[in-house]
């Protein structure tokens, strides 16, 4: 078990994928704080892993709450005295147009998907700084990666983690805390009515978690956006074209319209390790020396 002795929040864990997620993480032999906005949820899937022979606590609370978050990681602290992984899995749906959609359903939805996310990363970044170990998993979607229609306040979310996972993985890189998201598609609460009944039949949840054992493991890689559903596993990125030089001409836009096939061919694009490749591949391109500097 490649988890023995880990110890693993997994928030939004009352229920859906956050059970098949603590279950399966409980299974590897990590040990387990199931979270969720109610403690009658929580301890429901703590008694299954313990049931199972594993070890789990309920800690119910919600994400957005900074105080709830706080109290969680101190119970853990003292239970279990470190924390190993974070699976950022807590979230809602507020699906609806954007033209009817409301600036709370906007705003609701990103404080649980991002704000949650942000505020329990914060809670355990110096437990883990200090431990010298952390493996951190943000719950990202295709909605976000690549839009979904009635899904601007989610989409919105969901790519703002992949976001908050690039520069946390960059940050926590020198102390041994990895980064990762996964981009599940499940049959839950949250896709019922969006997918037909055979679709959801295939996409048993408990099919995406094991995709989390490559993401929380001691060789996990950092920075990588994974994609599963249906038993199947995928990874996504970020990329970067080399792009076409224009240079300081009164007629760039439309010179950038007449070319841009070439300056959107993927031929030779990359990953970039850090945001100011982009200014450094520019800066190149226009014939410029010496490092980037920002300002």
């Amino acid at each position: 078990m490649l988890l023995q002795g880990r110890i693993a929040i997994v928030t939004g864990a009352g229920g859906g994928l956050g059970r098949c997620h603590a279950l399966y993480l409980a299974s590897q032999g990590a040990k387990v704080v199931v979270n969720d906005l109610t403690l009658a949820a929580a301890q429901a899937v703590a008694d299954e892993i313990v049931a199972a022979g594993g070890e789990a606590m309920a800690a119910a609370g919600s994400v957005s709450d900074v105080d709830q978050v706080q109290a969680m990681v101190d119970a853990t602290m003292q239970q279990w005295g470190r924390i190993d992984i974070l699976v950022n899995n807590a979230g809602i749906l507020r699906d609806k147009s954007f033209a009817k959609m409301t600036m709370d359903d906007f705003r609701l939805v990103v404080d649980v998907h991002l704000m949650g996310a942000a505020i329990c990363c914060k809670a355990v970044w110096e437990i883990m700084r200090t431990q010298n170990y952390g493996r951190i998993v943000m719950t990202t979607s295709s909605s976000g990666l690549y839009g979904n229609f009635g899904q601007a306040n989610y989409g919105a979310a969901k790519m703002a983690l992949a976001g908050l996972m690039q520069t946390l993985a960059i940050e926590g890189e020198k102390y041994g805390i990895r980064v990762n998201s996964l981009a599940p598609t499940a049959a839950t609460q949250m896709t019922s009515g969006v997918l037909s009944d055979d679709s959801l039949k295939a996409l048993n949840p408990a099919l995406v978690s094991p995709g989390l054992l490559a993401l929380v493991q001691d060789d996990a890689p950092t920075r990588a956006i994974l994609c599963a559903g249906a038993g199947n596993f995928a990874t996504a990125h970020i990329t970067l074209t080399e792009g076409v030089y224009l240079g300081d001409d009164e007629q760039a836009g439309q010179k950038l319209i007449a070319n841009w096939d070439k300056a959107s061919d993927r031929s030779r694009e990359r990953v970039p390790e850090f945001g100011f490749q982009q200014a450094a591949q520019e800066l190149a391109a226009a014939g410029a020396a010496g490092p980037v500097t920002v300002r």
